[in-house]
Parts: structure tokens; sequence; C-alpha cells
């Protein structure tokens, strides 16, 4: 049975999880990466139906005797209807992933276990499952992963693939692609870090990723910080995620933009906010923050005073401390993945950045061997896919024919145990 579906594509975030089936150009669901669980108190929970039914008043009696059953673990939310919970008084939300790393294991086996049941409503036993990992990510949490996927989901097989090579795949679908490689520098971008990893025909370079403590929602509250400095109506968090994904762009010269905005009223925008009856309006003007957001990226001085290194400086910076061999191939398939790299030019500016800092290094060269260089092919590679870029990796390379090969299945795990994940082989896809 499981031989014939389609393998599941989980891939959780910081921010966001991304669920499908292998085959697929998108996830059938996103949605937040929050549990929220019922709060205790004087050490009892009160029950409510499985899965998340919906909250209302119990008597005394039901929640000590399903404190008693244990069946308050059955009592959460995840994602939307998290964020909606933990807006009354009886729950509290949590978000088990930080900065790429699972941090809370039993809430993290609850939000699968809603993803698998009453999201994607599979039965796990006949399906394999590809999940993915960032990078750097202790082989002891790859272990804990295939504990819970096969001890309490009892899964068909697990393949847990990094984060960049799925991207690297997905960057297939670009006309800028000229060859199927798994040799390239990711920028992977989401909600809560930024990381630069360089990938040789499959393999992670470890000893040269770097990660940038600067993503989507530092953006967010930057915009955040220039609405309320401005005294507007609305400055919540949510107006200012709006704004970012509706108004935001990069721009090639931020001096030149500055200029533009003061002579030219027009470039000026408003955002209407509508509350949830849709009785009430506010009107919020958009100004400098359409460029200067996505600018901490290229100008991180303008928003944190810790970190003052420009995005194309530290990718310039990972693919120098990869071998040589690799470095034009890093250099000429530079690919963008996650939310936070679809601003308008983002890729344009970036290209242009890191093809400047590779020109001056080549000229300096020049002139101190007095020969001529042959010259370093600077490429970005953007395309329609980058949003769900590591998603949509992960569904190509679970539909092919290879694919349930590499993975482990129940039978390996009950007899080697889940350090048979520890070392994941890579394939190759035709």
């Amino acid at each position: 049975m499981a031989s014939t579906n389609p393998a599941v594509i989980m891939g959780d975030g910081t921010g966001l999880t991304k669920l499908g089936f292998a085959g697929n150009d998108a996830p059938s669901f996103v949605f937040p990466t929050a549990i929220a669980s019922r709060s205790t108190t004087s050490g009892k929970s009160s029950a409510q139906p499985v899965f998340g039914g919906n909250a209302g008043s119990t008597t005394s009696a039901n929640n000590n005797l399903a404190s008693k059953r244990g069946m308050e673990d059955l009592d959460f939310y995840i994602g939307d209807e998290a964020l909606k919970a933990a807006n009354g008084p009886n729950y509290s939300l949590s978000y088990p992933i930080k900065h790429g790393q699972i941090e809370n294991w039993d809430h993290m086996e609850r939000f699968w276990e809603n993803s698998i049941f009453k999201y994607l409503r599979c039965e796990p036993e006949d399906h394999y499952f590809l999940m993915t990992e960032p990078p750097l990510n202790p082989p002891e949490n790859r272990e804990n992963v295939a504990e819970i996927m096969f001890e309490s989901f009892n899964c068909a097989g697990l393949y847990i693939a990094v984060q960049a090579v799925l991207a690297l795949a997905a960057s297939w679908t670009s006309s800028k692609v000229q060859d199927r490689s798994l040799t390239g520098t990711v920028i992977d971008s989401g909600d809560g870090v930024t990381h630069v990893i360089p990938v040789a025909e499959g393999y992670v370079i470890g000893s040269a990723i770097k990660n940038i403590p600067i993503a989507g929602r530092d953006i967010t509250m930057f915009i955040q910080q220039m609405l309320r400095e401005r005294g507007e109506l609305d400055s919540s968090l949510r107006t200012a995620e709006k704004i970012k994904q509706e108004f935001s762009y990069v721009c090639p010269d931020i001096v030149k933009e500055f200029r533009k905005f003061d002579n030219d009223s027009e470039k000026f925008a408003q955002f209407i906010v509508e509350n949830e009856s849709k009785t009430s309006k506010k009107i919020i003007d958009v100004g400098y923050e359409r460029f200067l957001a996505p600018e901490i990226f290229f100008s991180p001085e303008i928003a944190n005073s810790d970190f003052l290194t420009p995005l194309p400086v530290i990718v310039d910076q990972v693919i120098q401390q990869s071998p040589i061999d690799v470095r034009k191939g890093l250099y000429k398939n530079i690919v963008l993945s996650g939310g936070s790299t679809m601003f308008k030019d983002f890729g344009r500016r970036l290209q242009r950045d890191i093809r400047d800092i590779v020109k001056e290094r080549i000229t300096d060269s020049e002139k101190l061997s007095h020969a001529k260089s042959s010259g370093v092919d600077v490429n970005v590679i953007s395309h329609r896919r980058q949003r769900n870029a590591v998603w949509f990796g992960g569904s190509l390379l679970a539909q092919t024919s290879e694919f349930k090969a590499y993975c482990h299945t129940k039978a390996d795990y009950d007899e080697y145990g889940p350090n048979i994940v520890r070392n994941f082989s890579l394939f190759s896809v035709p």
C-alpha cells in the first residue's frame, strides 16, 4: 500500500509549516508553526474534543475525569486556530521551533499529530515521509525525529533532507538554470533566520555556512517601529506584515530613492486596515518603509547595531571559505529560497553587489600578478517556486523512482534503532 501512495512532504519552519504530497506543485496546507495548549489550573486541565474542538465551558467533574484519563493531552490547537485560541484566557501559545531548531519535542509531536491526522487526513503507515532539516542539524535531533515518526506514528518510511539541497532542486524550474546541478550557494531566508549555505554535488560544506540574524520577522518589526514613530492609527504586527508583503521592494540606490520620494508625493501610498467585522476602517500612510525595510539586508546598520555585515559580503565570504575547485560553481548558481527573498528586485540588487565585490578582487589580483583573469560568472537565480522552494524541491525528489530505495523503513528502525538516520545518503536525480 505504501509503495503506491504518494510520499508526504513536511516542511516545518520557524514561522510556517508547509504540508502536502509528492508530485504537487505547491503545499496543500501552509500555517504558522504554533501550538496552543490548555493552560493548567491547580494542576488540572479541562478536556475538549480530540484535535482541538470548539472551546466551551465544561463542568469540573468532566475536567477531573479528563485529567484522570489523560485526555488533556488531546486538547490543543495548531496553526491559525492556535493563534485564535491563544487570544482567550484558557490557552497558552508556544512555538516549538526557534531559529530553525526544534526546542520543544513534546509540543512538536503533538503538532505533527494534528498535521497528519487533521490536515493531511492520512494513515502514516501507508505513506513514506520526507521531512526537512536546517543546516548543521545535530544528529540527536534526527534521532528524535525518527523515534517519533516510527514509534508514535508507525510511518512506512522516512527520509530527512537538508533544506538547501531541496532548494537547489527547486531552482531547476528557472530558465536561468542551464544544467540540473546540485552545486550552488543557497540563500534561505524565512521568518526567523537567514542561512547562506554552500552545496557541492549535493553535500553541504558545513564549515563555510553562515547565518544572519536578519529575516522576515525583523523586517516586520522594523516597519512596525517606523509606523509607531510616525504616530499611525494602527501599528500592529499584523498591519506591518501586510505592508511588508504588499508594498515593500528593494531599490538600487537608497539615497536616490529618498530623493524620488521627496520629489514625488505620489510615491507615498496608503493602506486601509479593517477590523474583523469590517465595520470600521483605518487609513495608514506607507512611506519610506517601502524600501527601507528590505534594505536592512544590504545596510543592516539602519536596524541592528550588533550586526553590520551586508548580505552580499556574507555570500562572498561563504564562497571564499569553500574549497577552491567549487567556487566558480558556487558563484554561478546562487539560489534564493524562502519568503523573505521575494521582495521585488532582491535578486537583481544582490547579483549586482556580489559582482562588484568579485570584480574588485579580480582587479586587485590582476594588478599584483600582472596576468589577465578569465573572470568569474556571478548569477543569482530567482524563480516562481521561490517562496516554497524547499517544499517544492522535496516534492520533486520524492516522486522519483529512486526515492523510496533511499528511505529508511520501519523494519530498518526496528532492527537498528534511531541511529540509522545519523548519516543519510544523497541521491542524484536525472
